[in-house]
């Protein structure tokens, strides 16, 4: 992953998380632009798009019916989870193809909730490993890599940790690690 595109997200993420209430787990989430290789993908810039949980009837509907059921009360609030807006993730993807890239996955944010969430929910420790309902997320998009980026606030800094997964191909679904690495900018010529 470039790291400009990591700290795009990560000016974004952040600024969501100075946000967050109780009552309000406000998400960042945003695509992974790149090429894929034998052996690796290279995300090259990240773009974010809208979400339309609250808007899109097909969004309402799979969280009424599938994810709440099956994941729990918590995903009836509406600032919880994301469902990226259609028109987004196509026009997201012309761009990509118009530049020869394409859509490698996601990037999303988890934030120290067991520190900032609602008493009632403080017991549930995020971490950049994904919960039951990341890992369906994973498998159902089929996108070969998914970025989680957990973040939480010490002594006044905010500090944040990286992981990537891939959907397994098991039936049960599930994910597995995949090795990420960064590639910083100012240690390398332009445009290698």
């Amino acid at each position: 992953m470039d790291d400009r595109a990591l700290d795009e997200f990560l000016v974004a993420a952040v600024g969501q998380y100075q946000l967050i209430t109780p009552e309000a787990p406000l998400p960042c989430f945003a695509l992974l632009v790149g090429t894929s290789g034998e052996t690796a993908h290279h995300v090259r810039r990240v773009t974010f798009g809208r979400n339309a949980r609250t808007t899109d009837p097909a969004a309402r509907s799979e969280f009424a019916e599938s994810i709440i059921p099956r994941f729990g009360p918590a995903y009836e609030n509406e600032s919880r989870g994301w469902w990226i807006d259609s028109r987004d993730l196509l026009t997201a993807t012309r761009a990509a193809e118009a530049e020869g890239l394409e859509i490698l996955g996601s990037i999303h944010m988890h934030p120290d909730w067991h520190r900032i969430g609602p008493q009632a929910e403080r017991g549930l420790t995020l971490s950049e490993y994904p919960t039951p309902m990341d890992q369906h997320v994973f498998g159902h998009t089929g996108w070969p890599v998914n970025l989680i980026c957990y973040l939480e606030r010490r002594g006044g800094a905010v500090y944040h940790a990286l992981a990537a997964w891939a959907p397994t191909v098991r039936p049960e679904g599930g994910c597995v690690e995949v090795p990420l690495r960064i590639r910083t900018a100012a240690m390398t010529s332009a445009g290698a």
